[in-house]
């Protein structure tokens, strides 16, 4: 990637004695957070000249704390965050377009795994972020569980017949082999999944109307009621609950995110591996995010501030194998087919996921509507309605959010 004017910029402010401190803003509080800080360390020992300084937060506390400092003239200069943020944080003018340096950058949609990814940062037509990750939904399968009933642990189910004929083999040894959660995690995103893959959408095209209540929606969250009902899955099954299950032998199968590799390596004997998500439905397709650089709204532009943080963003993306070992997936094409990431084992089998991950659409607050979503999820599971009143319902309020939401944000 060509870095443009950033060189130049860099070699003068240092031959001046000066030092550009940037601010950098995220949401990696967890596990990742030891990857990005050594990152940061790293980038700050190579720039004398430009030194950066960084802020974690919750995520929900971060985008709190983005407006007040907006507003306040103090906004960080660099900032990550999840790719269905960015329309809301657009629409608010929290964040800026950076077409510009993009070009400058280099970046073109070719050098990317996935389209979905490159449009990922888009609102409205214009740049708004540059992806750094994704992080989909995968499977986890316990292979000590499946050599005891009898089965390849090698070799785990790619079909949905093939799914269904491994869960009623272990059925029929006394195992429950996929415990089925009513939660966000994971359960509304194996939802989405399962949508995707008998060819639903959660939203019509322009975002206007929810859709997820259509046959494919019910199809999708019937399979999953169905895990329960013919006893493939425990009821009211809890939080986390199966992936602890998974760790202990209990469960065979965990549909979870990528973010849980490395929580995996750290269990002492245990033998897992990772694959990419069944074809239940008609298609392939699977949850997944994406971490995307942005930069802030700024009271005042200073130039050579914006091209510090250029090298920044360009530094931080090119050492992006390092940050894959955080349990993500890499978005250049360059780091996907090199042999340092294909040696990463669990990882890669996520990645064979990379030209069919989907994600939420780029409507301003649509994370408000997609709680309806989960709300959908939870009274299917729980059984407190059927497949169909439960979306149908969650549907209608969905509408009644995204619309509103119109009119808030703007058309």
């Amino acid at each position: 990637m060509a870095l443009g004017g950033c060189d130049s910029s860099s070699t003068r402010s240092n031959a001046q004695g000066n030092v550009i401190t940037l601010t950098f803003w995220n949401g990696f509080t967890g596990g990742d957070g030891t990857y990005i800080r050594k990152l940061v360390d790293d980038f700050n020992k190579a720039t004398p000249h430009i030194q950066v300084r960084m802020n974690a937060y919750m995520w929900i506390d971060l985008f709190q704390k983005l407006a007040g400092s907006v507003i306040s003239g103090q906004a960080p200069d660099v900032a990550v965050m999840h790719v269905d943020d960015i329309p809301t944080n657009a629409a608010r003018n929290l964040i800026t377009p950076i077409d510009e340096v993009a070009r400058a950058l280099g970046l073109e949609e070719s050098a990317y795994t996935s389209r979905v990814v490159w449009q990922g940062g888009l609102y409205r037509g214009s740049r708004y972020g540059i992806p750094l990750d994704m992080h989909p939904l995968g499977m986890f399968y316990n292979k000590a569980l499946l050599r005891k009933a009898g089965l390849d642990a090698d070799k785990p189910p790619r079909t949905g017949d093939e799914y269904m004929a491994v869960l009623e083999e272990l059925k029929g040894k006394g195992i429950q082999g996929h415990w089925m959660t009513p939660f966000l995690f994971t359960g509304r995103f194996q939802f989405e999944t399962l949508l995707w893959q008998f060819g639903g959408e959660l939203f019509d095209p322009e975002g206007t109307r929810a859709t997820f209540d259509s046959e494919a929606g019910v199809r999708a969250l019937t399979w999953m009621v169905d895990l329960v009902k013919k006893g493939y899955s425990p009821a009211n099954v809890s939080q986390d609950a199966d992936f602890i299950a998974l760790q202990n032998g209990r469960n065979a199968f965990n549909w979870n995110g990528i973010w849980q590799i490395n929580a995996l390596k750290d269990v002492p004997g245990l033998e897992w591996g990772a694959a990419p998500i069944p074809r239940i439905g008609t298609q392939d397709a699977v949850w997944g995010n994406s971490h995307q650089f942005v930069l802030p709204k700024q009271r005042a532009v200073d130039p050579a501030r914006q091209e510090a943080a250029r090298t920044f963003i360009q530094w931080m993306s090119q050492r992006s194998l390092e940050w894959l070992k955080s349990a993500k997936i890499p978005v250049l094409k360059s780091v996907a087919e090199s042999a340092e990431f294909k040696s990463m084992e669990a990882e890669s089998q996520f990645a064979r996921q990379s030209e069919y991950i989907r994600f939420p659409p780029a409507v301003a607050g649509i994370a408000d509507a997609m709680l309806m979503v989960e709300k959908a999820v939870s009274q299917g599971m729980l059984g407190r309605a059927s497949p169909a009143e439960a979306l149908k319902a969650a549907a209608a309020q969905a509408t009644q959010v995204v619309q509103h939401n119109r009119k808030k944000y703007g058309a």
